[in-house]
């Protein structure tokens, strides 16, 4: 019988302790900026009708990049590759029961069938923050505002990162001069939206294949918007004014930034990383005020954001901003003799009872490999229990970051582990 490999599924990740503990710290910063704005949390199954992403995605993410099967009854289903066409869902249902504004927040994991590479794997969490009901400049103000205050928690400064923003309907008002069917206008827009990753030339060659002899005067109105400076449309001006009186500087106008999903129709924004090694997008989102017609035909407007962990990660190793790892567990109990076990266990759960986190190793190994242990799991705080711990029910804690020791009573564990 042939062994089983040890490594995981190509794209994914497995979390040991120290991996959990930078996840949730990334988590952490995310949760308490989006609550202080008052988001409350929210979740869904991660298996969905395809068709829900059929409707409003787009053609590449379908056909290119889910995960979807046939079920047993026949149905064609995904694993979710994104949460929006989920929350669009999850709102119509209940849309009559809701109290608007509605501001919702997820942390959930998500399946891409994609190239792995930096920054971007098969499975990753991502970050939803999405307000429904408020159809003014204020909520793209409040979501680029949490989106900036995360990436400040995560202990950025401003010169390393930008915002770029821009608005849908400006291009699709551009593209107008040039009578494009939908489905031309559509194209047009995904190479749009590959711009800066594109060669000038490849750039140039797909517009002139879609554009023919139109195709010389666009590029030259395409010039003109690279260096539109001072003609920034009114609307982003306005959002880049309120962004600065909330203290935020560093955002700039794009005018060639889409967003790759279909359902964007307006403002839509980007975080990118300035350091060298790591520039590109981090994360982004936009305003979707069209999505939930699919479902009763009734617009709602919308503004919401997405921010992946993967992203954040290598932001964070790229600034070495990686967090120490620090453990949960406060109290490590070593055993000298399995004749104390029972003693031992005994002051474990009296300290758990005083909300002490309390490890007890009954490997009954020589003393110096359980500190060993102790010291590699970094547990803070060490006692070791033999004859005159069980005989005196007094202890030497045993503080691990530089061996200093404490001699204490039972009822004094808490309090010295608390005040040192």
């Amino acid at each position: 019988m042939n062994k089983l490999s040890t490594e995981s599924y190509k794209g994914v990740r497995d979390f040991y302790p120290e991996d959990k503990f930078v996840q949730e710290y990334i988590f952490g910063k995310m949760r308490k900026v989006v609550e202080a704005f008052g988001y409350e949390e929210y979740d869904a199954s991660i298996l969905e009708p395809t068709d829900l992403y059929r409707a409003k995605s787009g053609e590449e993410l379908i056909n290119e990049q889910v995960y979807n099967f046939e079920d047993r009854g026949g149905r064609d289903v995904t694993l979710r590759p994104e949460m929006t066409p989920t929350l669009a869902r999850m709102v119509a249902k209940k849309k009559r029961d809701l109290g608007f504004p509605l501001r919702w927040y997820s942390i959930p994991n998500f399946f891409r069938y994609e190239r792995p590479q930096k920054g971007r794997l098969r499975e990753f969490w991502q970050l939803n923050a999405d307000v429904f009901g408020v159809e003014g400049i204020e909520a793209e103000v409040e979501i680029i505002t949490m989106s900036y205050k995360i990436m400040r928690e995560l202990g950025a400064v401003e010169k390393d990162f930008i915002i770029k923003i821009n608005d849908r309907d400006f291009i699709n008002f551009f593209l107008t001069d040039f009578n494009l069917s939908e489905e031309e206008k559509y194209k047009v827009t995904k190479i749009f939206d590959r711009k800066n990753k594109t060669e000038v030339s490849k750039f140039e060659n797909e517009i002139e294949e879609i554009l023919g002899d139109k195709s010389n005067v666009f590029l030259n109105k395409i010039s003109e918007l690279e260096n539109a400076e001072g003609k920034t449309p009114a609307d982003i001006k306005n959002l880049m004014e309120k962004l600065e009186k909330a203290g935020i500087t560093n955002v700039v106008f794009d005018p060639f930034l889409m967003r790759g999903l279909d359902y964007y129709t307006g403002i839509v924004f980007e975080v990118f990383d300035t350091n060298p090694d790591n520039n590109r997008a981090m994360f982004g989102g936009g305003r979707y005020d069209r999505l939930l017609e699919i479902f009763d035909g009734e617009k709602v407007p919308a503004f919401g954001f997405g921010m992946g962990d993967v992203t954040a990660l290598e932001f964070l190793k790229s600034r070495d901003l990686i967090p120490e790892y620090i453990s949960l567990t406060d109290l490590y109990l070593c055993i000298l003799d399995e004749k104390y076990t029972e003693f031992t266990d005994d002051l474990a759960q009296a300290l758990r009872a005083q909300d002490i986190n309390v490890v007890v190793d009954y490997s009954y190994k020589k003393i110096d490999k359980q500190l060993k242990n102790a010291d590699k799991k970094k547990v803070p705080f060490v006692i070791c229990i033999g004859e005159n711990e069980v005989k005196n029910d007094k202890f030497v804690l045993k503080r691990m970051v530089d061996g200093k020791e404490f001699e204490v009573s039972r009822g004094e564990i808490k309090t010295v582990i608390e005040k040192i």
